[in-house]
């Protein structure tokens, strides 16, 4: 099964919401409907990516999955973009 990644670029957290919090609750949202391989935080060019790797049958549903996630983060978090990429040999396209 293909491995895809959701990229999410998170900006202010909403009153009350621990910044430990916001990778779990994009983690979770991937788990309802995928199997979730890896999660990682990297700050670049001083803005917090959050970083869910996921398997799925097919782009598009790998899309639905980051608009889930998407959706759910920017709950607790302003979202300020969000990108699926797919594993294609060594490469994220």
């Amino acid at each position: 099964m293909p491995s895809f990644r959701v990229t999410l670029i998170v900006g202010a957290l909403a009153p009350g919401v621990a910044p430990t919090r916001v990778l779990p609750a994009a983690k979770e949202a991937a788990e309802t409907l995928a199997v979730v391989e890896a999660t990682d935080v990297q700050v670049v060019a001083g803005q917090a990516r959050l970083i869910v790797r996921f398997a799925a049958e097919s782009r598009e549903i790998a899309t639905q999955i980051g608009e889930h996630v998407a959706s759910t983060v920017s709950t607790i978090a302003t979202v300020a973009s969000w990108r699926v990429t797919e594993r294609v040999k060594s490469a994220w396209l």
